[in-house]
């Protein structure tokens, strides 16, 4: 495993600030690296495209994707500015990312108004209790595309 280096921490920092400054998102960066270099690079730029998905590890995990041609990133690491949300994350187990490294913690983005624990909190919860309604509908229709991928061969699993 690569040793952390405190110059890409920096570039994910740098990148934080540039966000601040160009009033592009909130105060988030992150780079990728895999074999000491960095592949992918992004700030946080929900305001800016009005997309709540766009925070800097997510956008970063797309980026590092397109570039390697792949929708896993095995062999990479990710520097972020802040200890990623749930939803970052998620993503970045999905992306089989091999390490994180985070300057800010969550609590720090908490006290500056990015408070996610209510989501954390909604996980624990059963569907039936959270303050989010969730209702389950047509699941027998659904399930023909699970039985359809379940049969197919010549799929691409991930």
């Amino acid at each position: 495993m690569a040793q952390a280096n405190s110059q890409f921490m920096q570039e994910a920092i740098a990148l934080s600030i540039k966000s601040v400054k160009s009033g592009q998102g909130g105060p988030f960066g992150a780079v990728i690296v895999k074999d000491g270099e960095i592949i992918a690079k992004a700030h946080n730029q929900v305001t800016s495209t009005n997309d709540p998905t766009a925070h800097a590890e997510i956008m970063a995990i797309r980026q590092a994707c397109q570039v390697l041609q792949t929708f896993q990133l095995n062999g990479c690491e990710l520097y972020t500015s802040c200890e990623p949300c749930p939803m970052c994350l998620g993503a970045i187990y999905w992306a089989r990312l091999d390490r994180v490294y985070y300057a800010n913690t969550k609590a720090d983005a908490a006290d500056i108004d990015f408070d996610d624990q209510f989501i954390y909190q909604e996980l624990d919860l059963p569907i039936g209790e959270r303050q989010l309604p969730m209702v389950q509908m047509m699941r027998q229709e659904a399930l023909s595309a699970f039985q359809l991928w379940s049969q197919t061969v010549d799929k691409t699993e991930y």
